[in-house]
């Protein structure tokens, strides 16, 4: 028996493939997301195997799938041999060419970004995204390969990622949660020299949980990630990074000491020393923490000290617009996991750690805010449009008390979309044709020149294959569909036929959320029903979106829909299709004639879903919210309100339905369908073309990551390097002088004040007593509020001889011209120091009255 047993050959092979002569070549191709985006190599993936790269899209699994005989068989022929060789000499070659960063600051102090984020979209074969915040993560590790800015990314591999959604023949959304095999996913494990995978250690309460470190190669950006499925854990431990997004606030917690404590540690174990660490959002900010311990090891100061040296490094980019929206966690969970941590490691008291979460530092019973200790541990704060700006300003006031809402310290720096990620093949190929192959790998300055003279029927029929090639996927997806949810077979056979390539369709995708509005079409069902069905001038509708399995009124949004779709009349105009993913989502925007948005403002801090039809030639029909307050014109597209905020008043949203309704009757649709004698919508055509010049490259993530390097990264380095200089010497001295305005701040005051006015100029001058504070730590100003939309008036005041029988005290006068009545005007006394950031390093502000 045994030798008849050991006489059969054995029915698999360990590694069966990766002797084949070529197999090195296709695996590196293959574990390369620049795939994902540059098809070049796509005919090599569906050579290999048709029906698994239709379905996946996925070269490492149709890699790890094809037989030894299969790859045999077409590296013996010469054509593909070369096909791919050609691919890794082009894939060599993109690596090693200077970018636009190497050739516009080859002497530059910047060296490495380290890039933080919870979520990162890249490919839908690396499913570890939800939507809108993971979108822009990997959007701009793209954009940093295509312009050669040295960033790196560090996020988190979850077992189970997202979820996937299913909508049952009720309408309900149902919540699926596959496993993420790694062995299938793009990702390799990073090794030691010695070969053993590194592995890294962190000491949570009562116990350590063990983190092994992947890699993801996007060109020649790397993406670091942690997981902390390793077999050394705890089986409840294993599952910390088991789902994006899900569990209690405690598990959230976790994560978050994972990404930034984590996160930092891995980078010192590689051996990167980033200057600059971007923070996507609050989720990472512990990192601010970890990389200021680091500090205190190398140069030997205490934390505080640490932390003033290492802050002007660190960039804090805020995606919330509303103030729930922020991580916000219980004291006691807090002091939980990382008392511990603030007294042996940072050796300081974890009172002062919770302190740096909080609006109130003195509030014990204050929640700590992972936002509010982003900002403190940051040397510049931005949101990600002009209108997140402004409202951030307002939402991140308390950590500034008395500054005014416009002084405090958070810019912007609007969203936008990696375009060859977004874009159609017959796009790249219109836009190649009319502004060149390297059209996004540097400046855009000429883009919409080139694009303002394509002519019209170029352009229409450009968009009539796109909108057919749409229909096709949207039929061969919702059959599937169909039949997965067990519809009758006559239903499944007349999906095969629905839509229509020549009717208008309109689009709308995304998160299904209330704020969102996703049900604002459904206000007038019957008026909607009409517009959709007029024979002269139908229009269509796909949509898509998940509501968080916890959001219960997000889900009714869903089943609201479907029970509309589910109605007499309303099948063959309108389709939801589920489970919206990053393919779902190309497939869409590349097809689709307008993209609705209709959330309530200012609650869309940017969004970027309709940034990504402007390249395939789509139109907006949007809120004049977040990236759509600042792009639109009436000659680019349609815009839905009054620029104005109206909460959720549901009388708002009615009139908001209506103008809806009328915008779409009115002007969209009759200016879809009137045609010249050619059957071109003369119209129509120059609206997509001035919306395609003038809008793609300007929310594009080359404009966003270059405005970044150059108004933050650059900046943060020269920063970080001069306060990091002989041992930290000017960050200590920034430090003491923030210790010195804590000391002696509370007993500044003013005394007399003085203003006389001579017709053209009022004269103030005004007494102020110091407490022994350097006269040069501190700035008197006169301060008025804007007017007429223009900027506030801040007039530094002249120090100008001391005062009698004071030690500290001071006289300071300025002039200023008498347009504006004199009770405009307020005195004010703030922090000076010509290396920090005032107010975000040091937020004291006394008024005169």
């Amino acid at each position: 028996m045994a030798n008849q047993t050991s006489d059969r050959k054995p029915l698999y092979r360990l590694h069966p493939t990766k002797d084949v002569d070529g197999y090195n070549f296709l695996a590196d191709l293959a574990l390369d997301m620049r795939t994902s985006w540059d098809h070049s190599g796509d005919h090599i993936w569906e050579q290999l195997d048709p029906a698994l790269w239709d379905l996946t899209r996925n070269p490492w699994v149709v890699l790890q799938t094809v037989s030894r005989e299969k790859l045999q068989s077409v590296f013996a022929d010469p054509v593909f041999s070369k096909n791919v060789a050609e691919l890794a000499r082009e894939r060599h070659e993109a690596a090693a060419a200077p970018g636009w960063f190497q050739q516009t600051y080859p002497q530059s102090p910047l060296k490495c970004v380290a890039y933080f984020c919870m979520e990162f979209m890249l490919n839908e074969a690396l499913p570890i995204y939800s939507g809108g915040l993971g979108n822009v993560a990997g959007d701009q590790l793209k954009a940093a390969n295509d312009l050669g800015v040295p960033v790196i990314g560090v996020g988190l591999l979850y077992q189970q990622g997202y979820f996937r959604q299913v909508i049952d023949k009720d309408g309900v959304q149902q919540a699926l949660f596959p496993y993420n095999d790694p062995g299938q996913l793009p990702i390799t494990p990073l090794r030691r020299q010695n070969g053993e995978w590194l592995r890294l250690e962190i000491k949570l309460p009562g116990y350590s949980v063990w983190l092994r470190a992947w890699q993801v190669q996007v060109g020649r950006v790397k993406l670091y990630l942690l997981d902390s499925n390793d077999a050394a854990n705890y089986p409840a431990h294993r599952g910390i990074t088991s789902e994006l997004y899900g569990g209690g606030p405690e598990l959230r917690l976790e994560q978050e000491i994972l990404l930034g404590i984590g996160g930092w540690r891995l980078l010192a174990e590689l051996g990167i020393r980033p200057e600059v660490c971007h923070l996507n959002e609050g989720h990472a900010a512990f990192a601010v923490l970890e990389r200021a311990r680091h500090c205190m090891e190398e140069m030997g100061h205490d934390f505080k000290t640490a932390l003033s040296i290492t802050r002007v490094g660190n960039l804090f980019t805020t995606h919330t617009a509303v103030d729930a929206g922020f991580d916000r966690f219980d004291p006691d969970l807090v002091e939980r996991y990382l008392a511990s941590y603030a007294e042996n490691e940072l050796g300081i008291a974890c009172h002062d750690l919770l302190a740096l979460g909080r609006g109130n530092p003195d509030d014990a019973s204050e929640p700590f805010n992972m936002a509010y200790l982003a900002i403190r541990g940051s040397g510049a704060v931005n949101g990600v449009s002009r209108l997140h700006g402004k409202v951030s300003r307002h939402l991140f006031g308390p950590v500034f008390p008395r500054w005014p809402a416009s002084e405090v310290p958070v810019g912007h720096v609007t969203n936008g979309i990696h375009v060859p990620t977004w874009d159609s093949v017959p796009a790249a190929k219109l836009w190649k044709q009319a502004c060149g192959e390297n059209r996004w790998g540097g400046t855009t300055e000429m883009l919409e020149q080139n694009i303002l003279c394509l002519p019209d029927i170029d352009l229409w029929r450009f968009r009539s294959v796109a909108r057919k090639s749409l229909v096709e996927y949207i039929r061969k997806r919702f059959t599937r569909q169909l039949a997965v949810t067990g519809e009758p077979p006559a239903a499944v056979e007349a999906a095969k036929s629905m839509f229509d390539p020549d009717t208008l369709t309109l689009g709308f995708a995304r998160r299904f959320a209330t704020y969102k509005r996703p049900d604002l079409l459904l206000h007038d069902p019957e008026r909607l029903l009409r517009l959709l069905t007029n024979p002269q001038r139908p229009v269509q509708l796909v949509m898509a979106g998940k509501a968080h399995p916890a959001d219960e009124a997000g889900k009714a949004l869903i089943q609201k829909w479907m029970r509309f779709i589910h109605r007499t009349g309303a099948r063959a105009s309108v389709i939801f299709l589920s489970d919206y993913d990053m393919h779902l989502t190309e497939q869409l925007v590349q097809g689709v004639d307008v993209w609705l948005n209709t959330p309530r403002r200012p609650w869309e801090a940017s969004g970027t879903s309709g940034m990504k039809v402007l390249v395939n030639g789509g139109i907006n029909l949007s809120e004049l919210d977040g990236w759509w307050a600042e792009a639109y014109t009436p000659e680019v597209g349609w815009a839905l309100g009054d620029g104005k905020e109206h909460g959720d008043d549901p009388a708002w949203d009615a009139i908001e339905a209506e103008a809806l309704y009328d915008l779409l009757e009115h002007a969209v649709i009759p200016e879809f369908y009137t045609r010249d004698e050619q059957g071109i919508p003369i119209a129509w055509v120059t609206r997509m073309r001035k919306s395609m010049a003038q809008l793609t490259p300007r929310f594009s993530t080359n404009r966003v990551v270059r405005e970044y390097t150059e108004r933050h990264y650059l900046p943060a380095a020269a920063a970080y390097q001069a306060r990091s200089a002989d041992n930290g010497a000017l960050g200590v001295q920034v430090e003491n002088w923030r210790q010195a305005l804590d000391r002696k701040w509370p007993a500044l005051r003013f005394g007399e004040l003085k203003v006389e006015t001579d017709g053209q100029y009022h004269k103030f001058v005004v007494h102020v007593y110091l407490n022994d504070l350097d006269p040069e730590s501190v700035r008197v100003e006169l301060h008025a509020e804007a007017i007429f939309g223009d900027i506030p008036v801040r007039h530094e005041m002249t120090r100008l001889h001391p005062l009698i029988a004071a030690a500290t005290g001071f006289a300071y006068q300025a002039s200023v011209p008498a347009d504006r009545p004199e009770s405009d005007y307020a005195i004010r006394l703030i922090p000076h120091h010509q290396a920090a950031e005032v107010p975000l390093e040091a937020a004291r502000i006394l008024w005169q009255r």
